[in-house]
C-alpha cells in the first residue's frame, strides 16, 4: 500500500466539502448521507465536516440534502461524547456548551434520543451511576494471584473517578477547564503490573505530564 499524505484542513474549502457531501449520497440513495456512512468512504473526516458547518445536519442543509438521524450511534458512543465534554468543562455541561470540538455530537442528537437534553442527562448520570458485580476475589496462589478486576478501565468507572477528583489533576492540580490542552487520564496507584486492582480506591486522576512522570520514575 503507497504512502498518503492526509488532507490539510485549511486548504479544504467549503466547497470542497459539500461537493464530497453530495458525491456519498449520490453513491447512497441521492437524497442524503448519515454521518457513518460518511466517515466509511467519504473524502474528508466527518470531524472536519461538522466542524466547519456546526453540526452533521447543517452540513446537509448547506449541501442541499434531506436532514438524517443516525440511527446507528448507540447510546454508549453518545454518552462517550457527554463524557467528553463533562471531562472538558469539569461540571455539568450545559445545552449551548454542546458543540465541536469539545463534544463530538449536536445536541439535537441528544434531544431526539432521550428527548431533551435534560433527559440525556439524567441518562448520562444513569448509566455513570450504575454499577456491574465484581466477581469476587478467587484464592490465590503464591506465584499467580487471581485478579478481581480486569486491567481496563470502563467509561463508568472513569467518570466516578474524574468526579471525586474534581475534574482535576491530583499531583499538580491541572484542570483541562481552566488550562487548554490539558488531557486528564486515569491512572493506578498501585500499579497493575504489582497486583494492583482496578478498583475506585486504586485509582486517581492525572494529568497526561504528571502521569508520564510517574511512568518513567516506575521504569528506572
Amino acid at each position: 500500500m503507497p504512502f498518503e499524505l492526509q488532507h490539510d484542513r485549511r486548504n479544504i474549502t467549503d466547497q470542497d466539502l459539500l461537493s464530497d457531501l453530495r458525491r456519498v449520497a449520490d453513491e447512497q440513495s441521492g437524497k442524503s448521507v448519515t454521518q457513518s456512512t460518511y466517515r466509511q468512504i467519504g473524502k474528508y473526516s466527518d470531524s472536519t465536516v461538522m466542524h466547519r458547518f456546526g453540526s452533521w445536519n447543517g452540513a446537509l442543509e448547506a449541501a442541499a440534502l434531506a436532514k438524517t438521524v443516525d440511527k446507528n450511534i448507540s447510546n454508549e458512543r453518545l454518552f462517550a461524547g457527554l463524557y467528553d465534554l463533562w471531562v472538558c468543562v469539569g461540571r455539568q455541561p450545559s445545552y449551548s456548551e454542546v458543540r465541536m470540538p469539545h463534544c463530538r455530537y449536536h445536541v439535537a442528537t441528544y434531544e431526539r434520543r432521550f428527548g431533551s437534553w435534560r433527559g440525556a442527562l439524567e441518562a448520562f448520570v444513569s448509566f455513570a451511576n450504575s454499577s456491574e458485580a465484581v466477581p469476587p476475589a478467587g484464592p490465590r496462589e503464591s506465584k499467580t494471584p487471581t485478579r478481581r478486576t480486569s486491567r481496563t478501565i470502563d467509561l463508568r468507572l472513569r467518570f466516578k473517578v474524574l468526579s471525586r477528583d474534581s475534574f482535576r489533576c491530583r499531583s499538580c492540580g491541572a484542570s483541562p477547564s481552566t488550562q487548554s490542552g490539558v488531557h486528564l487520564e486515569v491512572d493506578h496507584i498501585v500499579p497493575w503490573s504489582k497486583d494492583g486492582e482496578t478498583v475506585l480506591d486504586n485509582l486517581q486522576t492525572l494529568c497526561s505530564a504528571c502521569n508520564q512522570g510517574k511512568s518513567n520514575m516506575h521504569e528506572e
